[in-house]
C-alpha cells in the first residue's frame, strides 16, 4: 500500500469516526474498570475492618461478594465491549475494507 493510499484512508471520515469511537469506548472501559478496582483497593487499605464484618454473623465477610463483584463487572465490561465492536466498530470497519479493496 502506498503512502497516498494510507493518507487517502486515514483522511476518510468513516475512519476518523471509526478512530474516535474506538478510542471513546476504550477509555471508558478502561477509566470504569481502573476506579472500581482502584476503590476496592483504597477500601482494603483505608477501612478493611469495613470488608472484614461479617454478613449474617458466619464467615462470611462483606470483602467476599464485594470481590466477587468485582469479578463480575470485568466480564461485564467485556461483554460490553464485545456488543458494541460487534455493532458499531465492525461495521464501520467493514465498510471501510470494501471501499478500500475495490
Amino acid at each position: 500500500m502506498s503512502p497516498q493510499e494510507i493518507d487517502r484512508i486515514t483522511q476518510h471520515p468513516d475512519f476518523i469516526q471509526l478512530v474516535r469511537r474506538k478510542q471513546r469506548l476504550y477509555w471508558s472501559l478502561t477509566l470504569i474498570m481502573l476506579a472500581a478496582y482502584y476503590g476496592f483497593v483504597l477500601l482494603v487499605a483505608f477501612h478493611p475492618g469495613l470488608l472484614g464484618q461479617s454478613l449474617s454473623g458466619g464467615a462470611t465477610t462483606l470483602g467476599m461478594p464485594v470481590g466477587v463483584a468485582m469479578i463480575f463487572l470485568a466480564f461485564a465490561l467485556t461483554g460490553f465491549y464485545v456488543h458494541r465492536a460487534n455493532h458499531r466498530l465492525d461495521p464501520l470497519n467493514d465498510k471501510l475494507k470494501r471501499e478500500y479493496r475495490s
